[in-house]
């Protein structure tokens, strides 16, 4: 297997927890027990365990071929006769194998699990509980959410999960996660809420909930439950120094993850707003000079031509303190609110500008892949 890194830009290592072929052996330390429900979790997992399901893809990697060494000194011509004799030249095509988890979401066949797991795969075959297996159709995914939609065909209705709030969960609070790890299908482990709306430099949308409920290679894309058996988020991704479970995992909110299945089963695609500017936060010393116990804002840096914000008369230098009535606190703040919004709704915009709030209606366009 190779472990893919889930940032690069840091020297922390969060390790995306799909699975490559790998049948290495990690020795994990055992976790802290936790006050378990009367009578252990055996009632919760037998009543959701059927609606987990274990992911197998395959596909094809090209990679250039190894490459032998002629001796030096050979004359040119009778290099190139030898190239052109040699198998293996040029590019290979490699075959890859990869392992994830999933869970049903309604009784057609529809199936949540990460983009990382399936991106790319030639083939996405899907195995259930019951041992019955399907060839799988990624219906659509949203590489910015990490988050993918499958479909399988199936006579019969199938066991589908049910989602709870994300947002009304507490730190602290018990929490169950299923999959496959390393490809042990159908593992439970059990942990509790350790952090929430945590930001790990992934991507724009950051806001994972930290568990330490164990994840390894093989649960991305599987469930996190609560006590009440219902998924609050999507286990997604891991902070490993080794490649294994350390008690520090994160998992997409169920209250992202419902907006985003609701989209891609729409028609495959996500529609975000998008409003044309390079941001950078506030500086101490510029917030002290305002006046602000701390800094707040986005400061624009850049602008797109003829953006939204360009239209909408927003000027380099502008400092975005609230967009459609949310205060921005943080870069992700204005981030998500203007994903958040439809394009071609206008937004009120407060901004400082010299020194002066002042409000701008901004009509919001479409983001483009490009601009992602």
């Amino acid at each position: 297997m190779t472990s893919l890194m889930k940032s690069p830009r840091r020297a922390m290592p969060f390790v995306l927890a799909a699975a490559l072929a790998s049948t290495s052996l990690v020795a994990i330390a055992p976790t802290t027990a936790l006050a378990v429900p009367a009578g252990g979790y055996a009632d919760l997992v037998e009543t959701i365990s059927p609606s987990v399901v274990f992911i197998e893809v395959s596909g094809t990697s090209t990679k250039p071929a190894q490459q032998m060494e002629m001796p030096q000194g050979m004359p040119e011509e009778l290099r190139k006769r030898f190239e052109q004799m040699m198998p293996g030249q040029g590019a290979e095509a490699q075959p890859v194998h990869g392992l994830g988890s999933g869970f049903i979401v309604s009784t057609d066949g529809q199936i949540v699990t990460n983009n990382h797991v399936v991106e790319g795969a030639d083939k996405v075959t899907v195995k259930l509980s019951d041992g019955r297996s399907f060839e799988a159709k990624v219906v659509g995914n949203d590489p910015l959410t990490d988050i993918a939609l499958l479909k399988i065909e199936t006579d019969v209705d199938l066991p589908a999960v049910k989602f709870g709030s994300s947002d009304s969960m507490r730190v602290g609070d018990e929490v169950v996660a299923m999959g496959n790890p390393f490809g042990l299908g159908g593992t439970v482990t059990t942990g509790i809420i350790s952090a929430k709306s945590r930001n790990i430099n992934a991507g724009p949308y950051d806001d994972f909930i930290q568990t330490d409920a164990a994840i390894n290679r093989g649960n991305s894309g599987g469930p996190l439950f609560n006590n009440a058996g219902e998924v609050i988020g999507v286990n997604t991704a891991i902070l490993s120094p080794g490649g294994g479970s350390v008690g520090i995992g994160f998992s997409v909110p169920s209250d992202l993850v419902l907006d985003i299945v609701a989209d891609l089963a729409d028609d495959g695609a996500i529609t975000r707003g998008w409003l044309g500017v390079q941001i950078r936060p506030m500086t101490d010393e510029v917030a002290q000079v305002l006046g602000y116990d701390a800094p707040k804002g986005a400061v624009i840096e850049a602008i797109s031509d003829d953006s939204p914000a360009q239209k909408a008369g927003l000027k380099k230098g502008d400092i975005i303190l609230s967009f459609n009535g949310t205060a921005i606190d943080e870069l992700r703040d204005l981030t998500r609110a203007v994903a958040d919004t439809d394009p071609d709704q206008t937004a009120d915009v407060v901004v400082l500008h010299r020194g002066e709030e002042v409000t701008r209606a901004v009509k919001i366009g479409t983001l483009a892949a490009k601009d992602a």
